[in-house]
């Protein structure tokens, strides 16, 4: 037997006895078929996304059963010719579920395929200091670690202007043209 759900929409003119009647008649169909009706859901009434049979709002109502493929059959039949069902769905659940099932084992097998990563062996720290953390990038300042003062700052800075300096000194003194136009 297969997992089926069922959502059908009743008008809403239709009378509670009625909408009753009609899933009494369902559920007899369903257990006669040797089948289970495992949940019936009355969501109650709706707005649709769009007119049917010129209705704005529909009646819902969910069954959940599991039984053989004639039965289905059957009951699509019955919905089909019964006035107050304005439309319905019949989902097949299993086959969702075989699916889901595949994909888990697919998972399953290529993680099994995969080589285990170990971690590699931490490297000799400070004593007392805490194990580096494992996106840390070599040379940064470890988090929760205050940032040098900006007394340290300077003495970068200084040995970066000092060869500008320089070189500046040591180039050749470019000649006027004042000069050039004397002789």
């Amino acid at each position: 037997m297969r997992t089926y759900e069922q959502l059908f929409i009743v008008n809403t003119a239709a009378p509670e006895a009625d909408v009753d009647a009609l899933l009494e008649q369902l559920s007899g169909i369903i257990k006669a078929s040797g089948g289970n009706l495992d949940k019936t859901d009355k969501w109650g009434v709706r707005k649709l996304a769009y007119r049917v049979n010129r209705q704005t709002e529909g009646f819902y109502i969910l069954l959940s059963f599991s039984c053989a493929a004639q039965t289905v059959r059957e009951l699509e039949r019955r919905l089909r010719v019964a006035d107050l069902v304005m439309k319905f769905i019949t989902v097949r659940l299993d086959e969702r579920m075989k699916r889901v099932v595949k994909r888990q084992k697919r998972r399953e097998k290529r993680l099994a395929r995969k080589p285990q990563l170990t971690a590699p062996a931490a490297p000799a720290g400070l004593p007392g200091a805490p194990p580096p953390s494992p996106g840390a990038v070599p040379g940064a300042p470890a988090p929760g670690v205050p940032a040098p003062a900006a007394d340290a700052a300077a003495p970068v800075e200084a040995a970066v202007e000092a060869p500008v300096e320089a070189a500046v000194e040591a180039a050749p003194a470019p000649a006027s043209t004042t000069e050039a136009g004397e002789n």
